[in-house]
């Protein structure tokens, strides 16, 4: 790959300085990089003259990958803006963990080499859509895509919600709880993790269902294939309940609304290292080899 598209999350500290020594190791290996006009004019002249201003919708036209810089926040971002475009994510982690991004900066300049020699993976991740169906017209206008999670809860946290859930038209269960998460694999190690569900290796066909905070303990996380329809229904008395896609949230439902979520067509691809795999990733951010071998 020659075209990098860049994908800059100006909130995180340095983002701009460390986008413009990887444009710069990017054009000693002979690549050329893009940028959205507004991230380019905060460059040097220096760096502005070795990057082409390109607007995110014609990346695709310019770009065979986005090197995105920021968190795994920004990896979503970058998913759900290119999420037409099908274009690779190279990820650059500029904040804490980092399950999706791939990269530090002082990994660049190797990472760049074994880019220019075609040395990588490309995995290709699930998405989930959603969409409203009130009085059983469902509202296909008006689909919202998450490759981690959807989210339902109370739009006042202050009180319990009742959402019952049927999958593929069998009703599984009314729960009663703060809210309740549906995550693809890529998602299980992001809230569904810290609400108590599994860790699901990205490879596996499924989607995990898991209560936040639920009001009774035999409500326990639900792993169902991917294949199915997911129809959830704000119980009578649960008021506003929001409806949050990837930590955002993107819409207000009101009583009699149902929410609709499956497995989307789309898919995201994301640039991984040809010798790491996702037991080394758990190993290294999880710190599961903590242990000293005997």
């Amino acid at each position: 790959m020659k075209h990098l598209g860049l994908f800059v999350n100006t909130t995180k500290p340095d983002a701009i300085a460390c986008t413009e020594i990887a444009a710069k190791l990017a054009r000693e290996k002979g690549m050329k990089c893009c940028a959205a006009p507004e991230i380019v004019e905060r460059f040097t002249p220096e760096t502005q003259a070795i990057i082409d201003a390109v607007e995110y919708d014609d990346f695709d036209k310019h770009a065979d990958i986005v090197v995105s810089f920021g968190g795994d926040g920004t990896i979503l971002a970058a998913a759900k803006q290119f999420l037409v475009a099908e274009l690779p994510i190279m990820g650059v982690n500029l904040g804490r963990l980092g399950f999706l991004a791939e990269y530090t900066v002082a990994e660049l300049d190797a990472g760049f080499a074994a880019l220019a020699k075609g040395e990588y993976i490309i995995e290709e991740r699930s998405m989930l859509e959603s969409s409203i169906s009130v009085e059983g017209t469902e509202n296909l206008n008006e689909m919202v895509y998450a490759m981690n999670d959807f989210v339902i809860h109370k739009k006042d946290f202050a009180r319990m919600m009742t959402v019952a859930a049927t999958i593929d038209g069998v009703p599984v269960a009314d729960y009663h709880a703060d809210g309740l998460i549906i995550s693809t694999p890529t998602g299980s190690t992001a809230y569904s993790l810290s609400s108590g569900g599994p860790i699901v290796v990205p490879t596996c066909s499924v989607l995990v269902l898991t209560p936040v905070s639920p009001h009774s303990l035999n409500m326990r996380p639900l792993v169902v294939p991917d294949t199915v329809e997911i129809v959830l229904t704000p119980g009578t008395g649960s008021g506003t309940t929001s409806l949050v896609a990837d930590g955002q949230i993107v819409s207000s439902k009101e009583e009699g609304e149902r929410i609709i979520i499956r497995k989307s067509e789309r898919v995201v691809k994301l640039l991984k290292r040809v010798e790491n795999s996702y037991y080394d990733l758990l190993k290294n951010k999880l710190l599961w080899s903590l242990l000293t071998k005997q």
